[in-house]
């Protein structure tokens, strides 16, 4: 079964460095295949930012659990809150200018951990031009493509491997679901749908904090996205110029409490991605769910995310007797052998492989490349919803936060 050039055809040509490597036992081989250790360890510092963004889900003692590694500093320009991670990581040093740190300590590797995005496009780029090797970076990637153009320009004018903290794209469970799809089991994919988590962030700030996990899955799932049509909605009625104001963790220009997107992907199926504010559901029904003409698939985010397969075309178990098989890393109706080891688990597979891309000189698993392209996904909304809801091509002309032309 082919889904398309820029479907799962092309997750599989392109496997070596995607999806098909993320399984945990390929990912560490990765790491062990990898050029000899170096003679000492990798020199790693950690970027924090107490109360902007802190240290990100656990970006900071990751490097605690990878061997031939060493935290040589920490940077965070709240001194509470540095004092506090120095003792949590056994950092010798503290730096309150993370300029500073990367000058003087010289390090190899670096994760930059805070939240707020508006810091990201600085410190990368700033890590890039010190030296700095490979870079472990929290999502959402950035504001703006016009800054997401300019590092992913930096890195590779520098030579740097920056890993994105998507992290379904390291489980072992997503290498089976592109199986699975590949082999035809479901019959030929003719839809994603994706959901935030709709809690009190529901809407445009869902869209962006949450929603670039489920679109970047769909990217890994369906292929590049080649246009959008989008609406946002505030109070049941269309967003405007009224309704913009800085959103939280520094997301800039922002609106709406419910977002409505459809993508056409290179792979020929269409994507779906919605959040309503206050309307998730209990389990949350945040991911991607995979429909094809011979069955369904339901995924959602995270190392061991839950993943179930429906091999029925109506998709009605209620009217055909029908019912939901569990996926695990072995495959589908088979038992799990991994601990779910949640975000730290992930982060571990994240941080070897990029370290592995460092060494074999390829883009990480999850790369900044990705990132980008989600960040696109994310921005195409909105400049959709600006001219009126007509399609807009990717990647988009305009490269700024398309509300700030509302306001």
């Amino acid at each position: 079964m082919t889904v398309g050039s820029g479907g799962v055809r092309g997750v599989h040509r392109v496997g070596r460095r995607t999806v098909f490597a993320a399984a945990a036992g390929i990912a560490a081989a990765r790491v062990s295949r990898a050029a000899a250790a170096p003679a000492a360890p990798y020199r790693v510092a950690v970027i924090g930012h107490t109360g902007r963004g802190n240290y990100g889900h656990g970006l900071d003692t990751v490097w605690l659990s990878v061997p031939h590694t060493r935290i040589v500093a920490v940077a965070d320009a709240d001194e509470g809150g540095r004092a506090q991670a120095v003792r949590r990581l056994k950092a010798p040093k503290g730096y309150a200018d993370w300029r500073r740190m990367i000058e003087e300590e010289r390090p190899d590797l670096i994760s930059i951990g805070p939240r707020w995005l508006d810091q990201h496009h600085d410190m990368v780029v700033g890590a890039a031009e010190r030296g700095v090797r490979g870079i472990y970076l929290e999502k959402p990637l950035c504001p703006t493509l016009a800054e997401a153009d300019a590092m992913v320009e930096a890195c590779e004018k520098h030579r740097v491997q920056v890993a994105v903290a998507h992290q379904t794209r390291y489980s072992p469970k997503l290498a089976v679901v592109c199986e699975i799809i590949r082999s035809g089991t479901i019959g030929r994919v003719l839809e994603f749908r994706g959901r935030g988590k709709e809690d009190r962030r529901g809407g445009g700030e869902d869209l962006w904090v949450l929603g670039t996990h489920v679109l970047d899955l769909i990217h890994a799932l369906g292929g590049t996205p080649r246009s959008c049509v989008a609406r946002v909605r505030v109070g049941g009625r269309p967003v405007g110029p009224r309704d913009v104001a800085p959103g939280n963790e520094g997301i800039g220009p922002l609106a709406g409490d419910e977002v409505h997107a459809v993508y056409e992907l290179a792979g020929g199926a269409m994507a779906h991605f919605d959040s309503v504010r206050d309307a998730g559901g209990n389990p949350t029904r945040f991911g991607v769910t995979v429909y094809g003409s011979r069955g369904v698939i339901e995924m959602g985010t995270g190392f061991l995310p839950a993943v179930h397969l429906l091999t029925d075309a109506s998709w009605s178990p209620g009217r055909t007797g029908s019912s939901w098989v569990p996926v695990s890393s072995q495959g589908a109706g088979k038992p799990e052998p991994l601990r779910d080891g949640g975000l730290d688990a992930g982060n571990v597979l994240a941080v070897r492989d990029l370290i592995a891309a460092v060494e074999e000189n390829r883009r990480p698993l999850s790369s900044i490349h990705d990132a980008r392209i989600a960040t696109e996904m994310i921005v195409a909304v909105f400049a959709s919803h600006c001219t009126g809801g007509g399609p807009v091509a990717l990647p988009l002309a305009g490269r700024g936060n398309p509300l700030s032309l509302l306001e």
